[in-house]
């Protein structure tokens, strides 16, 4: 539930990790629904912080039931500069994907089941073995992040196959708090976005 403190402490964070004073735009508006539990889709142009909307309630969800943030994203290639980025700011963050070795993989895949980390990115692909799922068996997933949403619609430019399953997966991650972020989306990729996650308009 939103409350005065959470404020208070998602300003404190910011300004801890993030070196800003002051939440720009919609940011705030987005942090509060997601610490209400609410379901959010974000549209945001590059470059206005839309990973501070998920970055800080992972911060706060983590202090509050030791809780993983879990960030689906399809560039491979920047995931290790983001959580690079992160790990630099003093955020316990990690990825796992198919540039790391098997033995880092597995490394980091019992860290995460020991209760490390605070975020994680991860691809879709990395969720077509069923083992991967052990993984999470000890940790509350406190929130779902979906970078790059529009990569889930049939609609959307970049569409891939891989994560028209992210609704299955949001399940099988116990249906946590869902936050969907992308650049741009039109009206028909933000409904298929909803319709594959299996929310509705109600809920975001």
């Amino acid at each position: 539930m939103v409350t005065p403190t959470n404020l208070d402490d998602a300003t404190k964070l910011l300004r801890r990790h993030f070196g800003h004073s002051n939440f720009r735009s919609m940011q705030a508006d987005v942090i509060n629904a997601v610490m209400a539990a609410e379901h959010s889709m974000v549209i945001m142009p590059t470059g206005m912080g839309k990973s501070v909307c998920f970055q800080i309630p992972a911060l706060l969800l983590s202090v509050q039931s030791r809780s993983l943030t879990v960030v689906l994203s399809p560039l491979v290639a920047l995931m290790k500069d983001q959580v690079d980025g992160l790990t630099a700011k003093g955020i316990d963050a990690t990825y796992i994907n198919s540039l790391l070795d098997r033995q880092s993989r597995l490394d980091r895949q019992e860290k995460i089941r020991s209760g490390h980390y605070r975020l994680l990115y991860v691809t879709p692909e990395r969720f077509r073995k069923a083992a991967f799922l052990v993984v999470f068996s000890n940790r509350n997933i406190g929130l779902l992040a979906i970078d790059e949403a529009h990569c889930i619609s049939q609609w959307g430019h970049d569409f891939r196959p891989d994560y028209s399953r992210a609704g299955e997966i949001r399940q099988s991650l116990g249906s946590p708090t869902t936050i969907a972020l992308t650049a741009t989306a039109t009206a028909d990729v933000r409904s298929d976005i909803m319709d594959q996650l299996g929310l509705t308009q109600d809920t975001m």
